[in-house]
């Protein structure tokens, strides 16, 4: 399906400049820090951790330690699991890191589930965020704010060598 220009919230060099700039900004949170935790949620959320990993290893001498985080968003109140154990993220600075902060559900278990362990920073980073929260969660590094209607969607395209990000 063809997305008209008209749709188009960001295009792939837009995307790019913003996943740089949240890199910077994690790295001037993390100034001090050996290494900081990205942890993306499954699917796009993942595919953006894995591009500002790309960016943090390159601006920064932060090891940047990918972590995916599986939560089922059609019932968050499932078991959330990660890809590393949780002795790998205790007592380390963690980013939660999705594409879209529609309505701050997601954010919410995923910052509940990190809540279980200690950690000496907690921040959270969206590419879009909607303004249409229903919980007090804010995206503490995003690439841009956007105030939408309830029904429209932001589709963000992460997986190929063009990247969009679309309002539908």
């Amino acid at each position: 399906m063809e997305i008209s220009n008209n749709n188009r919230i960001l295009n792939h060099d837009e995307i790019v400049h913003k996943i740089r700039r949240i890199a910077y900004q994690i790295y001037e949170h993390n100034v001090n820090e050996a290494s900081v935790v990205l942890a993306g949620i499954d699917k796009n959320g993942f595919l953006l951790a894995e591009r500002l990993q790309a960016v943090l290893s390159e601006i920064s001498p932060i090891k940047p330690v990918l972590c995916r985080v599986y939560i089922n968003k059609r019932k968050p109140l499932d078991p959330i699991t990660t890809s590393v154990a949780p002795e790998l993220y205790t007592n380390q600075s963690v980013v939660l890191i999705d594409d879209v902060l529609n309505s701050g559900t997601t954010l919410a278990y995923g910052v509940r589930h990190f809540l279980n362990v200690p950690l000496k920073q907690f921040k959270t980073a969206v590419l879009v965020n909607r303004n249409h929260k229903k919980y007090p969660v804010k995206a503490d590094f995003k690439g841009i704010s956007l105030s939408t209607s309830l029904h429209e969607h932001v589709s963000v395209n992460l997986e190929n060598d063009q990247l969009e990000a679309t309002l539908a």
